[in-house]
C-alpha cells in the first residue's frame, strides 16, 4: 500500500477511518507535553542530573510511564461520563471526601502555579532586570487576564510552538554531546537507584512530570466536546484514537526529559559544578546557541511559564466550579475564584520565598506528596460500572493503577523517612 493509500484509510481496533478525521481528534495529548518542559521541569531536571548524573534517569521512565496510563484514564473518564475529574468526584463521592480530595488538588494547583509563575518571574528578570516580586506579579497578571477574557487561544499556538522548538533544541544537543553518555544513560532509564540525599529531587521529577493537575485539565478538555453524546461506536473510536495521542505526546515528553537531565550530567555533573539556581540551566543550549543562549533561553522560560500558568490557573477554576456541580466556565464566578485563587495564593508563596531554585524543587515535591489522593480518586471514578457503565477498567487495568498507586505512596514513605533522618 502506498503512503498516500495508508494515511487515507488507517485501522484502530478493526474499524476503518480517514486520515482527516484521525488528525480531527488528536490533541489533547500535545497540549498535556508542554508540561514537561515548564520551569518546574527545567529545575528538576538540572538538579537530578547536575548532582546525580545519570543515575535518575528511571524515574523520568517510570513518570512517563505512570502518566500514559494516568492520563488516559483521566480522558477515558471525559469521554465516557462527558464530566471533568472534579464534576464526578462531587457527584459520585460523599460530600465531605469529595471535598476534601478536591481542596488538597486544589492546592496541587497552587504549587504548580507558584512554580509556574516563578518561572515566568525569572525570565523577566534575566530579560529585563525585573525584581522577581515584580516579575512574578506581572506573570500572574498576564495569566489570570488570558484566562478572564478567553485570549489564551489566540496565542496558545504560538507558545506551544516556540517551547516545543526549545524542547527540539535539547533533544538535538544529545548529538553534540560525545558518545560516552549511551552506555551510562542507557543503564538510568531501567535501573532504579537511590544516591544518598536524593529522595527530594526524585519526588520532585516525580511531582514534575506527573501533575495532579494535568489530569484534571485533561478530562476537561476531552468532556468539554461532548463526544459521549455520540453514541458508543463513537466513543470507542475516541478512546482508541486518544490513547495513539497520549502515547505520541508522552513519549515526545519522555525524550525530552531525558535529554535534559543528560545535558545537566554532562556539562555539570561531569565538571563537578554545583546548580543553585534555574539561570544556569542556559549553559545547557551554549553549545547549540552560543552567545545568544540566555536570551533564546529566558524567552523560551517566560512563554513556558505564562503558558504553563495558564494551565494551573485553569485547573483551579476546574476545581472550584466541581465543587460547586458545575462545568467550568469563566463567566461563572464559582470557576473565576479558583482562577484567582490558585494564581493569587501562589503569587504569595513566591513573596515568601527566599531561594527560588530550591522553592521550584520543594513545589514539584509537594505535586508527587498530593498525586496518591488523585490517582485513588481517579481509579475509583473510572473503575465504577455505575460511573462508566460498560467501560469500567477491567481487573488488569484495576491492578495496573492501584500498584502504581503504591508505588508513589511506598516513594512519599521513602520521603518522609529521608526527611526526617
Amino acid at each position: 500500500m502506498g503512503v498516500k493509500n495508508f494515511w487515507s484509510a488507517c485501522t484502530v481496533s478493526g474499524i476503518t477511518h480517514s486520515s482527516e478525521e484521525f488528525l480531527k481528534f488528536v490533541g489533547p495529548g500535545l497540549l498535556v507535553t508542554v508540561g514537561f518542559i515548564d520551569p518546574g521541569n527545567w529545575a528538576a531536571n538540572l538538579a537530578a542530573g547536575a548532582e546525580y548524573g545519570y543515575t535518575l534517569l528511571w524515574m523520568v521512565s517510570l513518570s512517563t510511564f505512570m502518566l500514559i496510563v494516568l492520563q488516559h484514564n483521566a480522558a477515558h473518564l471525559g469521554i465516557v461520563t462527558g464530566k471533568c475529574m472534579a464534576e464526578a468526584i462531587t457527584e459520585y463521592f460523599p460530600c465531605a471526601i469529595g471535598r476534601l480530595v478536591l481542596m488538597s488538588a486544589f492546592g496541587a494547583s497552587v504549587m504548580t502555579s507558584m512554580a509556574e509563575i516563578l518561572g515566568g518571574a525569572i525570565a523577566l528578570r534575566m530579560l529585563f532586570s525585573i525584581p522577581l516580586p515584580v516579575g512574578a506579579t506581572l506573570t500572574a497578571v498576564l495569566a489570570a487576564a488570558l484566562l478572564l477574557f478567553n485570549s489564551y487561544n489566540k496565542v496558545e499556538k504560538w507558545i506551544i510552538g516556540f517551547v516545543s522548538v526549545i524542547g527540539l533544541a535539547f533533544l538535538y544537543e544529545l548529538w553534540l554531546v560525545p558518545a560516552g553518555w549511551v552506555p551510562q544513560a542507557a543503564v538510568g532509564w531501567v535501573k532504579p537507584s537511590f544516591p544518598e540525599g536524593s529522595m527530594l529531587v526524585i519526588m520532585s521529577v516525580l511531582g514534575a512530570v506527573v501533575m495532579p493537575h494535568n489530569l484534571f485539565l485533561h478530562s476537561e478538555i476531552i468532556q468539554s466536546r461532548q463526544w459521549n453524546l455520540e453514541g458508543d461506536d463513537f466513543i470507542k473510536k475516541r478512546l482508541d484514537y486518544e490513547f495513539f495521542d497520549t502515547l505520541f505526546a508522552m513519549l515526545v515528553g519522555w525524550a525530552i526529559n531525558s535529554a535534559m537531565i543528560i545535558l545537566a550530567a554532562a556539562v555539570f555533573w561531569v565538571a563537578g559544578q554545583q546548580v543553585t539556581e534555574l539561570e544556569q540551566a542556559r549553559d545547557l543550549l551554549r553549545p547549540l546557541l552560543g552567545d545568544g543562549a540566555s536570551v533564546v533561553f529566558a524567552v523560551a522560560l517566560l512563554f513556558a511559564g505564562v503558558a504553563s500558568s495558564v494551565t494551573s490557573g485553569m485547573a483551579g477554576g476546574i476545581m472550584t466550579s466541581g465543587m460547586a456541580g458545575e462545568p467550568y466556565n469563566t463567566k461563572d464566578r464559582h470557576s473565576v475564584m479558583g482562577i484567582v485563587g490558585s494564581l493569587g495564593c501562589g503569587l504569595v508563596l513566591i513573596w515568601l520565598t527566599s531561594d527560588p531554585f530550591k522553592g521550584l524543587l520543594l513545589s514539584q515535591m509537594a505535586l508527587s506528596v498530593q498525586l496518591p489522593i488523585t490517582m485513588i480518586s481517579l481509579v475509583t471514578l473510572t473503575s465504577s460500572p455505575k460511573v462508566m457503565g460498560k467501560y469500567a477498567n477491567g481487573k488488569g487495568t484495576r491492578l495496573l493503577l492501584y500498584t502504581l498507586t503504591g508505588i508513589v505512596t511506598v516513594l512519599n514513605i521513602m520521603l518522609l523517612v529521608s526527611a526526617i533522618s
